[in-house]
């Protein structure tokens, strides 16, 4: 009698994970569709679109840009020097030297000829102590800040108090930025009159591109299948889930990588607060006060700038980053977990903060849940065999096809990889993904839920060989 109730718990156990399954694979279609009309309308159809009118200054608006950085000697020159030559016609470069103990800052000083300046400060945050402000002799938009070691929110809020501008971006310092970039990302602010109060861009992966003179000359592809793997990740994340969240006013996630703000916006709501999810969780912060101040402020994403970033090469340091970005995700949806299907906060509260609970941070639970019922029914038989594939078929159509789809819409719209054979092993791999891949990043991202139980905090170390190799 106990061994039949064991089988029938275990059945009904497989049908759970398939009705949830079916339920994400429907949300993520109807994302898919919202994200196909939106680019196909806007990034393919539109592409003659003039840029002309943004680089007048009396037009545009001008920009701060905030480059946090620790330990980043490998990346932060072509960095600094694709910033520099950016198009666009009002902007100052801020490099924050969070207290690094590589020599950063040395190569700073060398290579941009830093002179100490003063430079009266409003503390509009409160942050770790600022040890010298410097200035670029042979660029005079380059400004350094070296501070005492705070973290990478604390880094930001010293460059939003040292910022002169209303509007600025934080950027990774590993990321190279294609010219034109924010052109398009501050196109719907300018265009909005203030009303777009923050937009992120795309972000791709740098690994096997050319970099010289700090810009992307060529774009590859890196011979590293777990490389390959996140290039079609990120192409996932990016072109279906972001552009159909943002279709809708829902994006709570601008990447930390490439996200332009208001800064009147976010000095309101507090700055940057001290969480691993630093990015997410102001994103969750600035929708909940433009709610509680009854505003129509929108956050969106804009899928044509792209910001190229370094990824992990091997697997130690793609765990830690998968296993920090689960536990960061959890911080944002627990801080403010009021929000989460209370009707006081809109679509917001009502969709979104479901979304990110149900899909996007229980999802892995469930996932696991199901490649074990697969792996058990080999021992069962019968009719677990037949539910085990069913369930595989349901991760295929998740896992693989959706990512196919994602790599068939880069070549349908944006096309940023130029040669035939870079689309076709991007198309081979994400066959592969689910067979291997997704496994892997489930098993991280449920050793993040556990983490967080643990009440690990903290990002790891994470290795840099510099986006220009």
């Amino acid at each position: 009698m106990d061994s039949n109730i064991l089988l029938v718990v275990i059945q009904g156990i497989g049908w759970v994970v398939i009705g949830y399954m079916v339920l994400v694979i429907l949300f993520y279609f109807f994302m898919l569709l919202v994200a196909l009309f939106q680019i196909r309308r806007k990034y393919q159809l539109d592409n003659t679109e003039p840029y002309e009118d943004l680089l007048n200054v009396s037009y545009s608006k001008p920009l701060s840009i905030l480059v946090p950085a620790y330990n980043e000697s490998v990346g932060i020159i072509p960095s600094i020097r694709s910033l520099l030559s950016i198009e666009y016609p009002q902007y100052e470069v801020i490099v924050i030297n969070d207290g690094s103990k590589d020599d950063t800052l040395d190569k700073l000083m060398e290579e941009f000829q830093l002179k100490k300046i003063k430079k009266i400060v409003k503390q509009k945050l409160t942050t770790k102590n600022v040890k010298g402000i410097y200035q670029s002799t042979i660029y005079d938009n380059l400004f350094v800040i070296d501070k005492e070691n705070g973290g990478k929110s604390d880094a930001l809020n010293v460059g939003i108090n040292v910022s002169s501008y209303p509007y600025f971006c934080s950027i990774d310092g590993d990321s190279i930025l294609e010219r034109d970039a924010f052109l398009k990302v501050m196109k719907p602010i300018i265009d909005s009159d203030g009303e777009v109060i923050a937009t992120g861009g795309s972000v791709r992966i740098a690994n096997g591109s050319v970099i010289e003179n700090g810009s992307i000359s060529k774009v590859g592809l890196s011979r590293n299948p777990l490389v390959i793997m996140q290039v079609i990740e990120y192409l996932r994340a990016f072109l279906m889930g972001r552009v159909g969240l943002s279709r809708h006013n829902l994006l709570l996630i601008v990447s930390g990588a490439f996200g332009v703000f208001s800064k009147k916006w976010v000095i309101d709501a507090g700055g940057y607060l001290h969480t691993v999810g630093e990015d997410m969780e102001l994103v969750v912060r600035l929708h909940r006060l433009v709610k509680e101040k009854k505003a129509k402020n929108k956050i969106v994403y804009v899928a044509d700038p792209v910001c190229w970033t370094e990824a992990p090469e091997e697997m130690t340091y793609l765990k830690r980053q998968r296993n920090r970005w689960h536990r960061g995700l959890f911080e944002s949806l627990w801080m403010h977990r009021s929000m989460a299907f209370n009707p006081k906060y809109g679509s917001i509260g009502m969709v979104s903060m479901p979304y990110f609970i149900l899909i996007e941070f229980l999802g892995p639970v469930i996932e696991l849940g199901g490649f074990l019922y697969i792996l058990l029914s080999f021992f069962l038989g019968g009719i677990y065999i037949e539910m085990a594939l069913l369930l595989f078929l349901l991760f295929i159509i998740y896992g693989s096809m959706y990512s196919m789809l994602a790599v068939l819409m880069e070549e349908w719209s944006l096309r940023r990889y130029p040669k035939a054979k870079q689309i076709t092993v991007l198309f081979f791999y994400s066959l592969t993904e689910t067979l291997w891949y997704r496994p892997l990043t489930v098993i991280w991202r449920c050793q993040g839920i556990i983490d967080v139980l643990r009440k690990k905090r903290g990002w790891g170390d994470m290795q840099r060989r510099g986006v220009s190799q």
